[in-house]
């Protein structure tokens, strides 16, 4: 054992050189204040504050400094003498390979794969614990049995980590699993320090560490969604819960230094209890008086990383009281890599503030003002409707009133419109029934659309077929490209949806040309046996509007597309489309 003048200078070292560095990082700036307090890199702080620290901070940084000093001068204090067997030992020799890790060996590993740091983890508390059943004089089977259930939860949730890091299935699923793997490792340290109590080795000093480390624990895991959502706005708070974490190693180093049988410490003396109670007091009070900040600190709620803002609910499904979340959610949105539509710097009731100051103000240049004046990235934007609709329903519905609706009703007005829509399209061959056949109207993209699809959507090659069938639909007057297993059939008029009617038969139909202004046949092939029209899509913008049936008829094989084009005195356009078998390969222009 190391001699106790070696721990002096250690702990006299070690404990001056945090302070001093502390004192520097107030002259030599933000990154060396970062590095003397966290004991990270500096690169850690563009991660947590790219614009530097404010005030707050600083201070925060100073105390945290303070707190670790003595916290780091109770850990490294001198081990117990006294004589120690063969498993008492390697427990100590862990745990102060535990505190090492905490201290210093967190970093370098932490620069090798996840995985890797979660499976050291795992092997060095899984023979902590081992040697604490082993050594703990627990007095009681009942209680050594309840330890080892408490352990192995503690070390299920270690396991879990592990398996998440290299992407296997996890022990289980979902935030209740979690929490009962986070409480049973609190339940671990509370039974622990329960064996210590009984074996009458350790002080009652560690035994109050213990139980701080507890303290923190129960603080921090209701405030943990939290900590998620606040953290990139309140550094102060993520530099003082890191301060406190160090209690838990505090801990971990006495029960370390206490294991020998022999030489127990005496009870700590009245005035150093009354220190611990207060100890306990400021973990349990200080970092809930921290999370109240005046009312000129921003609040943030959401940020663009948020996860409650992955979902886009629409304005309908939310109560009154969800729907400022929802607009600052997009308000702070970065989805898409795009920038977000205010700053991280304003607080909700300021966004909140210039969202109804948008719904008031008419036209782009004034909305371009208002953002402009609140430091947004991209003012020349402006707001869209569907965005400011949660914060002044009553002035966007006015003019947007489709915008009020719940999912439900959406859907259910999408529905009754595609069955208007498709009820004004008639088939043209009444009396003519195919073996297979579809009437529907047909939507094309608004900006502008070659035409529509028929095409076997299982080939391998579809999306390259789909391709050059577009490249060559303007290769003549037909407009119609064929390739392979896809036909573009492209529109006469400029219009951004048609009437269309699609028929299959077992061999050719008679022409019958009259009434239409273009008849044309081209060859078409189906290489899995199907050959259909898209449907409208969950975006409900292009596609048929009604379910497309499968007009292969005979299965694989080749077979001939007849298209035909007429334009009404309303400007209507109307196509029908006829597949039949057929080995032709020829393009034949059957009218005019």
């Amino acid at each position: 054992m190391l001699p106790d003048s070696f721990w002096r200078i250690i702990r006299v070292g070690l404990v001056g050189l945090v302070l001093a560095a502390a004192a520097a990082g107030l002259v030599l700036g933000d990154a060396w204040l970062w590095v003397a307090v966290e004991w990270s890199p500096p690169a850690y702080t563009e991660f947590y504050a790219r614009g530097g620290f404010d005030t707050s901070t600083v201070v925060a940084l100073l105390g945290a400094a303070l707190v670790k000093a003595v916290l780091l001068w109770m850990i490294l204090r001198t081990p117990a003498p006294g004589p120690l067997d063969r498993r008492a030992k390697a427990l100590r020799r862990l745990l102060y390979l535990a505190v090492a890790y905490t201290l210093v060996l967190w970093y370098p590993i932490a620069l090798l794969p996840d995985a890797v740091d979660a499976a050291f983890q795992l092997a060095l508390w899984t023979a902590v614990d081992a040697l604490y059943l082993l050594v703990i004089r627990w007095r009681s089977r009942m209680l050594r049995a309840a330890a080892g259930a408490m352990f192995a939860v503690e070390l299920a949730g270690m396991a879990d980590e592990l398996l998440d890091e290299l992407d296997l299935p996890e022990l289980g699923s979902g935030g209740i699993v979690e929490l009962g793997l986070i409480l049973g490792g609190v339940a671990a340290t509370i039974i622990t320090v329960v064996g210590q109590r009984r074996d009458g080795r350790w002080s009652r000093g560690t035994q109050a560490a213990g139980w701080l480390s507890v303290g923190v624990y129960a603080l921090v895991i209701p405030l943990n969604f939290f900590f998620g959502r606040v953290s990139s706005g309140n550094l102060a708070m993520v530099v003082m819960m890191d301060a406190v974490w160090l209690v838990s190693t505090v801990w971990i180093a006495a029960t370390a230094r206490e294991l020998p049988a022999e030489g127990r410490p005496a009870d700590l003396p009245p005035a150093r209890r009354r220190v611990i109670r207060v100890a306990v007091a400021a973990v349990a009070v200080l970092p809930i008086i921290a999370l109240i900040h005046p009312e000129q600190t921003p609040h943030l709620t959401y940020t663009g990383w948020s996860m409650d803002c992955y979902d886009r609910p629409s304005f309908g499904d939310l109560k009154p009281a969800e729907r400022d979340a929802e607009f600052l959610c997009r308000a702070r949105s970065t989805e898409g890599g795009v920038p977000p539509m205010f700053p991280d710097s304003l607080s909700d009731q300021q966004i909140l503030a210039h969202g109804r100051a948008l719904c008031r103000t008419e036209g782009r240049d004034g909305q371009k003002a208002i953002l402009t004046r609140a430091g947004s990235a991209r003012p020349a934007w402006g707001a869209d409707p569907w965005d400011l609709v949660y914060v002044c329903p009553e002035i966007v519905g006015a003019t947007h009133p489709e915008l009020l609706r719940s999912t439900a009703e959406t859907e259910a007005a999408n529905a009754a419109y595609l069955a208007e829509e498709n009820a004004k399209c008639r088939d043209p061959w009444p009396r003519t029934k195919g073996v297979v056949q579809a009437t529907a109207k047909y939507f094309l993209f608004v900006d502008g659309d070659p035409g529509y699809l028929v095409h076997d959507p299982k080939d391998g090659a579809a999306d390259e077929a789909a391709e050059q069938a577009m490249e060559k639909v303007y290769d003549d007057s037909t407009l119609i490209g064929v390739a392979g297993s896809a036909v573009l059939i492209g529109h006469v008029e400029d219009v951004v949806d048609l009437c269309l009617a699609v028929k299959a038969f077992r061999a050719a139909p008679p022409l019958r040309t009259a009434g239409w202004d273009q008849v044309n046949e081209v060859p078409i092939v189906s290489r899995s046996g199907r050959l259909t029209v898209p449907e409208m899509g969950e975006d409900g913008e292009v596609g048929a509007g009604a379910p497309m049936p499968n007009l292969a008829i005979a299965g694989k094989g080749r077979y001939r597309l007849r298209v035909y084009v007429r334009v009404d005195d309303a400007g209507e356009e109307q196509h029908l489309v006829v597949v039949f078998p057929g080995a032709s390969r020829k393009r034949l222009k059957l009218k005019p």
